[in-house]
């Protein structure tokens, strides 16, 4: 629901007093130091404002997303909670004031050392990497673009980008278990719960749209047609300086298939290291391409899974990515990754 609503310490008692189903008129016994009329006012309110559930209301209210987040039990409340809490927090423009916070913060706090030493450790020095090799070079290289050309990218180099990021390389017969599939990056189990899905704007032989991409088939399925560097802005949180990419990539978690084996709420982890050992992949497969990769998870949660015609609880988009092609001399940003900032 994401609804804030104030209250006295006294209504956490009541909500949990009905913790259970009781009847309503239950509660004037409970509290006899109450009046009669300020309790049952009180209970109407709470099921005015959804904080309580009324059983004649239980089937109308319980809609599909209500029905999924049930099957959440076994990671209820601690990852339902951290799930939902930090969904769609989000503002739909980077505004010039969030931008100062900023670089006011640098200017009073500097900007922590990414680094930690042992001062008296006795140490042991490490040769470095030497050789130029292709390897090596991509790894160095990997950054964070936040600037475009206009020109489209072979449908070709996005599909090399999408079966070496997403694509099942293989599949394994594990005795009792079953048939697992292989991936460029490690997931827990083998499940993969990761989906990706392509926002497609300049993609030789690719109509702008919104696709699903197969994995095990290697192909793109259309979800909606059209797409255009405004509602990329505003998927993306309005990072504008992200609109003019060739396409995005927009990583799901199917939770099931990680629920289906770990039963503790721990596992929620799991999707969302995974959504980074895929970024990652995609990135430098990116970088080796020649494009300009970027990543965020400033996202528009609610409106990119409207679009994708996914419920958010069942299944949910974790993580953003894209390409473009490189303007020629203009160096990638120093940043690490895209996102605004949110006090």
């Amino acid at each position: 629901m994401r609804k804030k609503v104030a209250a006295s310490p006294v209504v956490a008692e009541v909500l949990d007093f009905f913790a259970d189903w009781k009847r309503a008129d239950a509660i004037v016994a409970h509290w006899p130091e109450y009046s009669p009329e300020s309790l049952l006012h009180t209970v109407s309110e709470l099921l005015q404002e959804g904080m309580l559930e009324g059983s004649r209301q239980r089937n109308a209210r319980e809609d599909s997303r209500t029905k999924a987040l049930r099957k959440w039990k076994a990671w209820n409340p601690a990852a339902s909670f951290f799930h939902l809490s930090t969904k769609d927090i989000y503002a739909d423009q980077v505004t010039p004031e969030e931008i100062a916070y900023v670089e006011q913060l640098a200017k009073e706090h500097p900007v922590p050392l990414p680094l930690k030493k042992y001062p008296g450790a006795r140490t042991i020095g490490l040769p470095r990497v030497e050789e130029a090799g292709d390897f090596a070079r991509v790894l160095r290289e990997r950054r964070t673009w936040r600037e475009f050309a206009q020109r489209p990218i072979a449908c070709e180099g996005l599909g090399k980008l999408l079966d070496l990021s997403f694509g099942i390389q293989d599949w394994e017969h594990v005795p009792t278990i079953g048939r697992l599939a292989q991936k460029t990056s490690p997931s827990g189990g083998a499940l993969h719960p990761s989906e990706a899905y392509v926002l497609a704007r300049r993609v030789q032989g690719v109509a702008p749209g919104i696709y699903h991409y197969d994995a095990g088939g290697h192909r793109l399925q259309q979800i909606r047609r059209g797409m255009t560097a405004s509602e990329i802005q505003k998927y993306l949180a309005g990072q504008w300086w992200f609109r003019d990419a060739a396409f995005v990539v927009f990583v799901t978690a199917v939770f099931a298939r990680n629920q289906w084996k770990y039963d503790y709420a721990r596992a929620y982890r799991a999707n969302l290291i995974e959504a980074g050992h895929l970024c990652q992949t995609f990135c430098l497969t990116a970088t080796w391409l020649g494009l300009a990769p970027f990543c965020t998870i400033a996202l528009a949660d609610t409106k990119i899974e409207q679009s994708l015609g996914i419920d958010g609880i069942s299944e949910s988009v974790i993580y953003a990515m894209g390409a473009g092609q490189r303007v020629p001399g203009a160096k990638a940003g120093e940043m690490g990754g895209g996102g605004h900032d949110k006090r």
